[in-house]
């Protein structure tokens, strides 16, 4: 994904930016897309798709293409969700990859991708060229969210972490209820990085298509999970794929709060400066996970540290194909009220969390947050720095989602020390000292 939106970002441009941004879009790139113009850099793909994995892999495409020309979140995703319901509407079938069996009704059909992006282009340009003439009301969140992010490859060979940060979930995909939704995950891939990869462009997808959404979030999120990893699965039998992901996402869904994890990566919250535990990551070690694996024939071995047959230091992930059922794909989820006193909330892989404790990361913002005058915008920097700085030789990824002002929160903090302070020199003169 692209660099995370600011809550300035957020904001729905003036009628006159919305026109001057697609009117760069359409200087850039002039027309329509013919049979064999190349395709813009985000657009390029090379394996078969499944019709599942079509809007999936058009939004990932299409977000790549707008956020790196600068185009305002709210409208990149008003125009990839305008796009995509035209493109949907079209027979895919007619871009099935050669030699595909046409009566096999098991077999998975798979779609080009080149000819599927050129027209999801060509369809995305159609809307700008609709839009520049009459720009479109566009939405406009109402709650207040600051998201800072950090991601680095660590002491690792290759960046094996995902993650996603979707503000504009709502008009993305076209949801028009009262609520309002943003959603956040970080994926920890291992193997290689096809789970994380697949699971950051498909779980948000297949949670905004669940009927379950509107009246049981987490359920849904726990669906989402599930699903991916089907999906993956049946990829990764085609493609003799043998990679896996963890992974924790968080939906902010009006007043409350609703989170789906599998394996170690994780989700903390923190109301008035304290760390709510929000969820217990799926390790080897855990006394319900080891009996779960054991009465599935497998074992857990203590290798440098506890091991699902030797192998994984996790019990639960996306993928793994030679590793299931014992790595099973089946997520948790739990969901929180919020009530206005949560400061923020921070997701982040084990490379984060093995090294940084929960109360450390309080500490850790409120110095932040003094030091710069209350602005968090690099606050996800710092903690990386921190796990890094405490060890940590893994990929390293962190989102931090300000529930409110980090100005509040910084002045809160400074108020919050001025009392312990008061109450410090009290108790010393009471004491006579």
């Amino acid at each position: 994904m692209a660099a995370p939106p600011t809550k300035s970002e957020t904001v729905a441009p003036e009628e006159h930016e919305v026109r001057r941004v697609l009117g760069s879009i359409l200087k850039e790139f002039k027309g329509a897309l013919g049979p064999e113009d190349p395709l813009p850099e985000p657009c390029r793909r090379s394996a078969g798709l499944s019709r599942e994995e079509v809007e999936g892999e058009c939004i990932q495409a299409g977000l790549k293409l707008l956020l790196e020309r600068n185009v305002p979140p709210v409208l990149a995703a008003a125009l990839i969700q305008a796009t995509i319901a035209q493109v949907l509407q079209f027979d895919l079938s007619v871009f099935r990859r050669k030699g595909e069996s046409q009566h096999d009704e098991e077999a998975i059909v798979l779609l080009q991708q080149e000819p599927l992006a050129r027209l999801f282009f060509n369809k995305c340009f159609e809307v700008c060229c609709e839009w520049k003439k009459q720009p479109p009301l566009l939405y406009t969140p109402k709650r207040y969210l600051k998201i800072s992010v950090h991601a680095i490859r660590g002491g690792r060979r290759k960046m094996e972490d995902r993650h996603v940060v979707l503000s504009e979930f709502d008009p993305l995909f076209g949801i028009t209820d009262k609520e309002e939704r943003a959603y956040f995950a970080v994926f920890d891939g291992h193997c290689g990085v096809d789970a994380a990869g697949y699971a950051a462009t498909h779980l948000h997808v297949k949670l905004a298509r669940q009927e379950l959404l509107l009246a049981q979030p987490a359920e849904a999120l726990r669906k989402a999970f599930k699903q991916t990893d089907e999906m993956f699965l049946q990829r990764a039998k085609r493609e003799r794929l043998r990679s896996g992901t963890t992974g924790v996402s968080a939906l902010v869904v009006g007043d409350s709060l609703h989170v789906a994890w599998l394996g170690d990566s994780q989700v903390m919250m923190v109301r008035k400066g304290e760390v709510m535990t929000l969820m217990d990551p799926h390790k080897p070690e855990r006394e319900d996970e080891k009996q779960r694996i054991k009465e599935l024939g497998g074992c857990v071995a203590f290798l440098d540290c506890w091991r699902v047959n030797g192998t994984l230091a996790v019990s639960r992930a996306i993928g793994d194909i030679d590793q299931k059922p014992y790595i099973s794909g089946d997520a948790d989820s739990a969901s929180f009220t919020l009530d206005g006193t949560e400061d923020y909330i921070v997701l982040g892989c084990d490379g984060f969390f093995d090294t940084v404790e929960p109360s450390k990361v309080v500490d850790l913002v409120r110095e932040h947050l003094q030091e710069s005058a209350g602005d968090g915008s690099e606050i996800a920097k710092k903690l990386v720095e921190a796990a890094k700085e405490n060890g940590s030789r893994d990929n390293i990824t962190v989102i931090l989602v300000f529930l409110r002002e980090p100005v509040a929160i910084w002045r809160d903090s400074d108020c919050h020390r001025g009392h312990e302070k008061a109450d410090h020199l009290s108790g010393l003169f009471q004491a006579g000292l």
